[in-house]
């Protein structure tokens, strides 16, 4: 098996588990809230960055990183079942934040999943939605840089959830891009 492709397959292992966590044995559970089921609707956003998948990978781990690009304010634990909390309005951190998020898979240097809450406008049915939707980052060589391949999963049907998940993909591209310019500086 080539490198590549064993690098492929493992990251492959660590999605299923990462899913697995953050959706597994809810599906069946008899207390698992009553909001609508989860709907085919993802988020897939893709940027080439201009650094190593290490660098690349940091950039999602490191709260100073991450405070370069995405969020004001970070407090990241890189580890499974770690904090992956950021906040937009740190003076408010109950509102416009992840708080109380996890990590809920990792392997350094190629992928990240995590938890995920919505916004003050989403949040009186996104934040309480069990389980809350999921992101899950890989990270793969590509020239001279790294291909970052973000998946934003389980968003449920209904107008309120497509307004939802519209906005979090207008916010992941403009994200994405700040994260393109950033990597280049």
């Amino acid at each position: 098996m080539t490198h590549s492709l064993h690098k492929f397959v493992m990251v492959v292992f660590v999605l299923i588990g990462a899913l697995s966590a953050a959706f597994g044995n809810q599906a069946m559970s008899s207390t698992r809230s009553t909001v609508a089921p989860v709907a085919d609707q993802i988020i897939h956003i893709s940027a080439l960055v201009a650094a190593s998948p290490t660098k690349a990978f940091s950039y999602f781990t490191s709260d100073t990183l991450l405070e370069s690009w995405l969020t004001a304010a970070a407090d990241v634990e890189p580890r499974v079942g770690g904090k992956y909390e950021l906040f937009w309005q740190p003076e408010d951190r109950d509102n416009n934040s992840t708080i109380g998020c996890r990590i809920t898979a990792l392997a350094a240097g190629q992928v990240l999943a995590f938890q995920w809450r919505s916004p003050k406008q989403f949040k009186s049915f996104a934040n309480s939605a069990d389980p809350l939707t999921h992101v899950v980052v890989s990270f793969m060589p590509e020239g001279s840089g790294t291909r970052v391949q973000l998946i934003h999963s389980g968003w449920r049907s209904g107008t309120e959830w497509e307004k939802a998940r519209l906005w979090q993909e207008t916010a992941w591209t403009l994200a994405f891009k700040e994260l393109e310019r950033v990597a280049k500086q």
